[in-house]
Formats: structure tokens, C-alpha cells, sequence
């Protein structure tokens, strides 16, 4: 053991002797990011509305760490710290999701929501990724209709969507040249290797959702021994990225559709959809397929069978507002207004949001920064529209609610050969992850693919669970409790831990906190 102990140290020495002093500008060509890792930010209040504790900085970090004495980008940093300095453990880090989610605001979120306990043994650090909002944004200048990603198949308007899919390629890469290149998850690990070293410490922590689960593992993988405490709720599957993490929706939503006409059937006396499976199951494609032959009202507009198919894909995994919202529509159908947020809710109104100022970024800043990580991170997308087609007529086949759409041509087919090869996750880190059973942006499947790449990693599992992030802090909940216990001590349980849905949880009485886009239209997010 004591040689173990003082076997970097006695190799220091050894190379001390035998190499000769470095001079400050051999040792910068011997380290070419030192100049990134010695920044001393210039901490100030980030709003005056807020806590005088929550404190913004603006580091640099290289475009392309393959040339750091090239360009080079902002990022924005955040940080509230610890609250007893003498049980101080290190630096958390956190990501809200994306691509194209703002990290700035979540330290003060998570200061509200994490237990004292465990928040005052960590500086709580966000930042907004590169490309996302104060980060040096990006932007393709698309407009609400192209930044819409969900397309159903039909061979009348399949051209159309290739079309689609090439302008906004087009626009991403005239508009930003070859910056798109490099916005993409090994990059951005590589800047919270960059924060880490600027912060001072030696290791980092991490609580990172949905698409911050990806990006947390990639981190594990380039990054093992600089990784501490690393929390993964709501897990992205590293082998389906990224196709086959919008085509696990589609995958996803038919067990979940299943499980809906059960639930209904068992309520017929409340929204009389049907008092079997079959019967709801009916009822509801009947719906989808009036709505194709006289589009139902909605808002200003109206919702034909497609509409309907992108708006409730969502809403199957929580089977009360699922019903709630074919009820209404099924209204709206008669010729009774449907309330809006019966058929597409807002965002959680818990969501991160930016310190930023409103209408200070691009209004496509998320689509952009999307695009550019899902397109860039792996070459693995065809190339071929004709592949899409076959694709979206076996899928809609297969998965007759989302299958299409998930399958559907993308800007990807279109957009410039990845810089870098994919990230293949495969390590024996010790990390938490963390999962709903019904999830409907990372359903199951995708969480329990994430578990198995980590092969050093135990799940919490929230049997029943409903919802998109489990995390939340509420001390009873048994995930957070076990959460709370690994970031409290380091240790994760001694084999995965099952837990039942904390109070009103099922039933979409408690949404998720990570948040979901609106399905008609908008961005993507994971």
C-alpha cells in the first residue's frame, strides 16, 4: 500500500532528475493547454435579482483542442459555493439536457433542491455548453417552421422532406462555416476538463440529465481518473447514438400505448373511451383516422391524424393526461373547444433557464446547437434519402404511433463528415444512474443500455415511474435518498437499487423536472 502511495511520487523525482528545468515557454509546448488551465476568472454577481452567492464568469476554451493556438470560443460559467467550507468534498458539475440545453441558471436551481446536507459539501458549478447560450451561441437562422424536426411519412410529401432536411444543412453550414464541426460531446467533455483544471481541482463531480447523462460518460471514458461522483439520471443509450435515440421513441411509446388502454379501459365510467383495451385502442385510431379526413380545430389552426400521432407520443407514458387529452380532442372533434394545454402542455415550468437576458440569443439556438452534436458526433447517419423511405414505411409498420417519424430523413444526411470518430462507452468508472420506468424522452431501454456500457455503474430504478428525471430532491423519495447517499459518502450501493414511485408520482401527478419540448412544433431535446 505504501508503495502504491509513493509511486508517482518517487516518478516525479525520477523525471525531475534526469530532464532538465523546463523555461515557461517549453513547458507551454509541452502542455498546449496550459494557457486555457491557468485562467483566474473574474467572478461577478450574475443578476442582481438573485443571491449576491450566484456568480458568473466567461473562460476561453479552444474551438479545436486538435489546434488550441488557433481560435478560440467563450464559455460561460456559474458557480454557488459550498455552504460549510470546512466538510467541502470538491466541485459538482451539472447539465440540464439537449443538445442545446442552458447549464448557466442550475446552480441556483439545485441549490433549492438539493438537501443541505449534501449541497454544502460541494461548490455547485453550471455552464452553458459550447455554442449554448452565453457560450459563444450558434445559430443557422432557421425559422420556426424548419427548426420543426417531426416529419411523418407519406409518400406524397417525402420529397418534401428531404428538402426540408437539405436546407437546413445548407443554412447551418453557410451561416457557421466550419465552427459546426467542432460543437459536439467530445468537445464539450473536453471543456469541463478545461473548468475542472481552472477551478483547481484534481477530480470533478457531476449530475448531468437526459442528454447530459451522454455527455457525462463520454466524459468518464476520456477522463477516467479525473472523474469523482458522477449522477446520471434519465440515460441516453451511448450504442444508439444518435439515430436510434429518436428512433427508441418510437419503440418506446408502443409499451406505453399498451399500458394507456389498460389504465382507460379500467376507468370507462370517467372518460368512456372503451371498457376493454381494444376498445380504447379503437377509439383512439378511429380519432386518428377522422382527424385525417376533417382536421379537428385547435387554436388558430387544426389537427390532422399526424398531428395528433407527434402530440400524445408524450403523453402515452402518463396515462391520466393521455386520456384527459383524447378526450378533449375527441370535443374538439364535435365541435367543443379543447383547452390548449389539455392536448400539448408547456415545458415543466421547473425548467433550468438561462441568466441571460430574453432575446439575447438566436431564436434557433437550441435547433442549431442540435443539430450540430446529434449530426456531428457520429458519422453513423445514411447518406442515401432512399434509405430514410424504406426505413419510415418498415417503422410506421412496426411502430404504427411514432415508427415514421422517428425514422424520417434528417438534416444529418446532408450535413459535413464528423471531425472525430464516435465515442464508444465502455469503462469500469464507478457512476449512479438513475431511471424511470416510463420515461418518455430516455424510455427504459435507452437507461438500462447506459447501465450496461457502465460496467462499473449501479441503477436506482424507479418501478412505475413517471416522468422525464427522477432527481429532484425530495429527501423521502427513495432514488433521491439513495442519490443523496452517494454524494454524500462516494459509495455507490452495493447492487442496483428498485424503488416505487415517491407520493403522486404515477399517473402524470408529477412530471419529471427535466424538461420536454412541445411536440407541435419545436425543438428536440433528450
Amino acid at each position: 500500500m505504501r508503495i502504491r502511495r509513493l509511486a508517482p511520487v518517487l516518478a516525479v523525482g525520477i523525471t525531475a532528475t534526469l530532464l532538465p528545468a523546463l523555461t515557461p515557454g517549453q513547458a507551454a509546448a509541452a502542455d498546449p493547454l496550459q494557457r486555457f488551465h491557468n485562467q483566474h476568472p473574474a467572478w461577478h454577481r450574475c443578476d442582481p435579482s438573485q443571491s449576491a452567492a450566484y456568480q458568473c464568469a466567461t473562460i476561453e476554451v479552444p474551438l479545436d483542442y486538435s489546434q488550441p493556438t488557433h481560435k478560440t470560443i467563450k464559455l460561460a460559467i456559474s458557480r454557488i459555493k459550498a455552504g460549510a467550507p470546512g466538510k467541502r468534498h470538491g466541485a459538482m458539475l451539472f447539465n440540464p439536457g439537449g443538445p442545446g440545453g442552458e447549464g448557466l441558471s442550475m446552480p441556483a436551481m439545485m441549490n433549492e433542491t438539493i438537501p443541505k446536507k449534501v449541497r454544502e459539501q460541494y461548490d455547485l458549478i453550471g455552464f452553458d455548453p459550447r455554442g449554448v447560450g452565453r457560450s459563444t451561441p450558434v445559430t443557422c437562422g432557421l425559422t420556426a417552421t424548419e427548426q420543426n424536426m417531426e416529419h411523418p411519412y407519406r409518400p406524397e410529401t417525402f420529397n418534401r422532406n428531404v428538402a426540408w432536411a437539405r436546407t437546413v444543412a445548407e443554412k447551418c453550414r453557410t451561416k457557421n462555416g466550419d465552427t459546426l464541426r467542432y460543437i459536439t460531446t467530445r468537445n464539450t467533455a473536453r471543456d469541463m476538463d478545461v473548468i475542472r483544471a481552472v477551478l483547481g481541482e484534481k477530480k470533478i463531480s457531476y449530475l448531468g440529465y437526459s442528454y447530459g447523462t451522454y455527455l457525462g460518460a463520454v466524459y468518464t471514458q476520456m477522463f477516467p481518473r479525473r472523474t469523482d461522483r458522477f449522477v446520471l439520471d434519465s440515460a441516453v443509450d451511448p450504442a444508439r447514438v444518435w439515430r436510434g435515440m429518436i428512433q427508441v421513441w418510437a419503440e418506446g411509446t408502443e409499451p406505453a400505448f399498451t399500458r394507456w388502454t389498460k389504465w382507460t379501459a379500467q376507468r370507462h365510467r370517467t372518460y368512456r373511451l372503451g371498457d376493454t383495451p381494444a376498445a380504447v385502442k379503437k377509439t383512439f385510431w378511429d380519432l386518428i383516422a377522422r382527424a385525417d379526413r376533417d382536421p379537428i380545430p385547435y387554436e388558430d389552426g387544426k389537427l390532422n391524424g399526424d398531428d395528433i400521432r407527434a402530440a400524445l407520443r408524450r403523453q402515452f407514458f402518463s396515462p391520466q393526461g393521455a386520456a384527459e387529452a383524447v378526450v378533449n380532442l375527441k370535443k374538439a372533434a364535435d365541435g367543443k373547444p379543447a383547452s390548449r394545454n389539455s392536448v400539448m402542455p408547456d415545458d415543466d415550468p421547473g425548467a433550468p433557464r438561462s441568466a441571460a437576458p430574453d432575446g439575447q440569443l438566436p431564436a434557433d439556438n437550441s435547433s442549431a446547437v442540435f443539430w450540430s452534436v446529434v449530426c456531428g458526433d457520429t458519422a453513423a447517419w445514411p447518406r442515401q434519402p432512399g434509405q430514410y423511405r424504406r426505413d419510415a414505411i418498415r417503422d410506421k409498420a412496426k411502430y404504427p404511433l411514432y415508427g415514421d417519424f422517428g425514422s424520417n430523413i434528417t438534416p444529418c444526411a446532408f450535413w459535413n463528415r464528423p471531425a472525430e470518430p464516435v465515442t464508444p462507452v465502455h469503462n469500469n468508472v464507478g457512476v449512479l444512474t438513475v431511471q424511470n420506468q416510463w420515461d418518455s424522452q430516455t424510455p427504459l431501454a435507452s437507461g438500462l443500455g447506459m447501465h450496461r456500457a457502465l460496467k462499473g455503474s449501479r441503477m436506482v430504478y424507479v418501478a412505475g415511474g413517471e416522468g422525464h428525471g427522477v432527481y429532484y430532491g425530495e429527501p423521502a423519495a427513495c432514488a433521491n435518498r439513495a442519490v443523496n447517499a452517494y454524494l454524500s459518502t462516494g459509495r455507490l450501493p452495493a447492487r442496483d437499487v428498485t424503488c416505487k414511485p415517491y407520493g403522486n408520482q404515477e399517473h402524470g401527478q408529477r412530471k419529471g423536472i427535466v424538461p420536454t419540448p412541445r411536440p407541435v412544433p419545436g425543438a428536440p431535446s433528450f
